[in-house]
């Protein structure tokens, strides 16, 4: 998260992300916003006045002048415990209302604390670890479960997650990742390329090596890439070259072997790539490709024939399904 300028307004690089709004600015909304802040090439602070950012989250909405109704549903559907019945920028002026204890009990963890930074670093590791989508922080369900653990807790926005945490989460993995290979010598890669659901094409390229101190052998999924042009060898090897670049593989007079499938775009780009190889065709994919030319012999083809029709009429028919699962009991 980034820290807190001596106004208050949270910052990266110590420069602030909002400017309050004007004392004339009276709905109780701007307690809780600010107008943009951007700054050009010359480092010059420039105010955008179609901008409103929160301060409870650093998410940013469109403002229209006189126009409160974005703001106000963002705080009612992000941060439902802030009050919208207030009487003005109490905050702004420095005027403060009789609080008792229970209320002081009430108030919200601000965002730069260390209390709401460990729970949305908890957050972000579950949306990480169980590969949740980034809308299930607006989940209704999830948010009563987190008021009802904590209701001093603001559940940040989902952009909030995108932009600030799990791309914090990314980079330490990432640095662990890169270190632990530092100090390995014995490295080696499995590659193989698959189409998704939306008929979108990738690359995945997984590490596989031993730590040096330890002994041990760890893998870690480096990447996983949309693969935009044609699969051919001379794109795929470059690839591979700006993959063993990015995460540093390239070792002094050692190559990295690669197991991959036997299609001959991927076996040529791994031979055809310095510092790679030599290249290892995946065991698994061999037994499949074997299976395959099985069953394509006539006689086999024709035993699997049979048996579909019997596994088909037991499907189709709830009677004789129900009669097969008697008799095997």
């Amino acid at each position: 998260m980034a820290a807190a300028s001596e106004s208050g307004a949270p910052t990266t690089d110590n420069r602030p992300k909002f400017e309050n709004a004007p004392p004339s600015f009276k709905s109780v909304v701007w307690e809780h916003f600010g107008f943009g802040v951007e700054f050009n090439d010359k480092g010059e602070k420039l105010v955008n006045k179609t901008t409103t950012v929160c301060k409870l989250c650093l998410a940013c909405t469109p403002y229209t002048t006189g126009n409160t109704t974005n703001m106000s549903a963002h705080l009612r559907r992000h941060h439902p415990q802030v009050s919208l019945t207030g009487t003005g920028k109490q905050q702004v002026t420095g005027q403060k209302s009789d609080q008792s204890i229970a209320d002081l009990f009430q108030k919200s963890y601000s965002f730069t604390s260390d209390k709401h930074k460990k729970i949305t670093h908890a957050v972000a590791v579950y949306i990480a670890k169980a590969l949740q989508p980034y809308s299930m922080v607006e989940n209704e369900g999830f948010c009563y479960l987190m008021k009802t653990m904590d209701p001093r807790y603001a559940v940040p926005s989902r952009t909030y997650f995108t932009s600030n945490v799990i791309p914090g989460l990314y980079d330490k993995a990432r640095q662990n990742i890169v270190d632990d290979l530092a100090k390995s010598n014995n490295l080696a890669l499995t590659t193989d390329s698959w189409t998704s659901r939306a008929t979108e094409s990738y690359l995945t390229i997984t590490v596989h090596y031993i730590v040096d101190s330890d002994w041990q052998i760890k893998s870690a999924v480096l990447q996983t890439r949309p693969l935009y042009e044609s699969h051919t060898s001379a794109h795929l090897s470059e690839e591979l070259k700006q993959a063993a670049r990015e995460w540093k593989l390239e070792r002094p007079n050692v190559t990295i072997p690669v197991t991959t499938d036997n299609a001959a775009n991927i076996v040529n780009a791994v031979r055809d790539t310095d510092g790679l190889g030599p290249q290892i065709g995946c065991f698994a994919h061999v037994i499949n490709l074997a299976a395959k030319r099985a069953v394509s012999i006539n006689a086999v083809s024709r035993l699997l024939g049979k048996i579909r029709k019997v596994v088909a009429f037991f499907h189709k028919s709830t009677t004789a399904h129900h009669t097969l699962t008697m008799k095997q009991e």
